[in-house]
């Protein structure tokens, strides 16, 4: 029974709504599960039959109203209850969830005019038979409470488990987004701040949820300031949701599922962190396109203006590279692989155009010198921002690389064609990573100028498609298969440029003479 000194409002007065408490210590229980314990003997005499206990509460007060934090099942043996309209209606508006009356020994039974007013304010009225106490019903609940904690904590930690998985994989957003639509049951989008789909999983939606949930996005884009980090609301029986991620590039999380579940802004809360990670190193859909456009830049300009953009001479590492299973990478896979290799100077390759992802990355010249800025002094330009200090390039999941040996910025140019040639190689010979050696032994021993001179005079008269198919039949050991494989061409259409090859320069490309000759020369151009 609450303390009988505690005050109360004066009559005719209301008093201010209960105040506000911190979240209640467990998932919400089912009234449906409470009534199921049949040791209990509780029995739904009025009101509807669902309801959400998140407290039980024990009041012989005439109003408990001032005492009630909503969602209790309140408890009463009804000893100073003489107004039952008033006193459900009171309970109501404090929030409670159902009233357990306990008949005897004030009352022999449930009074006539509670279930009524308890069946005309929608308030479930239990009764609850003389040989159950009331402590009885509260170890009951709170037993309950414990179980649903256990579940929802091992809900939440298989959830958290198989999207840090997913976020491993070579397409860690979509991944994520399919792994946490499937948790969730339902659909998952990531949207720019103009509501632009980047990603989506799980069943779509009709055109009015589906416009519902985009407009719900942008109230938390964070376009302006004040913008707020989430957002619910509800469309029919769809449940929607939206999550600013982090990094203030207006990326948005939309979440819409049927049911909304214990945990489910817990598994949410798991995603948008590791969506904001991966979304970090490309800076959001415009910078990823003011980034792919400094490649280009790069890749195609003359050195004297490429230099002034990079800050330092190199070296610098060209690198090609495929999805292992043949997909398409987007902006957001090829910036999630650029941030493995250490660089955001990625060029994405344009959506259905075949192309493959490009990227920039600083290299290692012999004995350790970088080439770029002494540690601790500030980026002097837009690609040093973008870069961090020099790594090497390794083998990365799910992809296919191929790159060039480091080089100075003045052959960024060749070191892009080198890097293409390097991946047609991995891709042939399904190597996860080929990188282009520089010239070195004895053929470094040759003067460039004269090498270049010879080379140019031995290859004259093949065209550029026939020194690219026998450069490349060269580098695979004169396989026929593989470089069909490594040009995209049929193994017929080899055969006959390699004979024609051998027509031209008038030599048996069987010989191995030959063949280190010309391979020489190939490696010139």
């Amino acid at each position: 029974m609450d303390e009988p000194s505690m005050p109360t409002p004066p009559a005719g007065t209301a008093p201010p709504p209960p105040s506000s408490s911190p979240g209640p210590p467990a998932p919400p229980i089912p009234l449906a599960e409470l009534l199921a314990s049949k040791d209990l003997g509780l029995r739904r005499i009025a009101g509807p039959a669902e309801a959400d206990l998140l407290w039980v509460h024990t009041s012989e007060m005439a109003d408990p109203y001032p005492y009630l934090l909503g969602g209790e099942l309140l408890l009463s043996a009804g000893v100073l209850l003489t107004d039952p309209d008033h006193y459900v209606g009171r309970l109501v508006e404090a929030g409670a969830a159902a009233l357990g009356f306990g008949v005897r020994p004030v009352h022999e039974t449930v009074p006539g005019a509670l279930i009524e007013a308890c069946d005309r304010y929608g308030l479930p009225l239990l009764e609850v038979p003389p040989q159950t106490p009331f402590t009885a019903i509260a170890r009951a609940v709170w037993r309950l409470m414990a179980e649903a904690r256990h579940r929802e904590l091992r809900r939440v930690t298989r959830a958290q488990q198989a999207l840090a998985t997913a976020a491993a994989r070579s397409d860690p957003v979509p991944a994520v987004l399919h792994q946490l639509a499937a948790q969730l049951g339902g659909r998952a989008v990531l949207l720019t701040a103009r509501g632009e789909e980047v990603h989506a999983a799980g069943r779509r939606l009709p055109p009015e949820p589906a416009g519902a949930l985009t407009r719900l996005a942008r109230v938390v884009a964070r376009e302006r300031p004040g913008s707020p980090a989430s957002a619910t609301d509800t469309h029919g029986d769809t449940h929607l949701s939206a999550y600013a991620l982090g990094g203030g590039h207006g990326l948005v999380l939309a979440l819409a599922a049927g049911r909304r579940e214990s945990g489910d802004h817990t598994v949410a809360g798991i995603a948008v962190v590791l969506l904001s990670l991966l979304a970090a190193p490309h800076q959001g859909a415009d910078a990823a396109g003011r980034s792919a456009a400094l490649v280009r830049m790069l890749l195609g300009a003359g050195p004297a203006e490429v230099a002034p953009l990079l800050g330092s001479t190199g070296p610098w590492t060209v690198i090609h590279a495929r999805r292992t299973d043949g997909t398409p990478a987007d902006a957001l896979t090829a910036g999630a692989l650029g941030a493995s290799l250490g660089t955001a100077l990625v060029d994405a390759a344009r959506e259905g155009g075949g192309e493959a992802v490009r990227l920039l990355l600083p290299g290692t010249a012999p004995g350790g010198e970088t080439g770029r800025r002494q540690p601790g002094t500030a980026p002097e330009d837009e690609a040093e921002r973008l870069l961090p200090e020099g790594h090497g390039v390794t083998p990365q999941p799910g992809w296919t690389l191929g790159a060039s040996a480091p080089t100075p910025v003045t052959a960024l140019d060749a070191a892009d064609s080198l890097a293409a040639r390097a991946l047609a190689h991995a891709q042939a010979t399904r190597s996860p990573l080929t990188v282009d050696a520089p010239v070195s032994g004895l053929a470094a021993l040759v003067p460039p100028q004269e090498a270049a001179a010879h080379a140019r005079a031995l290859l004259a008269p093949l065209t550029a498609p026939l020194a690219d198919t026998l450069r490349c039949w060269l580098s695979l050991h004169g396989n026929w298969d593989r470089t069909a494989v490594a040009l995209g061409i049929h193994r017929n259409t080899v055969r006959q440029r390699i004979g024609r090859c051998g027509e031209l320069l008038g030599a048996e490309l069987d010989d191995m003479d030959v063949r280190a000759e010309l391979w020489f020369a190939l490696r010139q151009g």
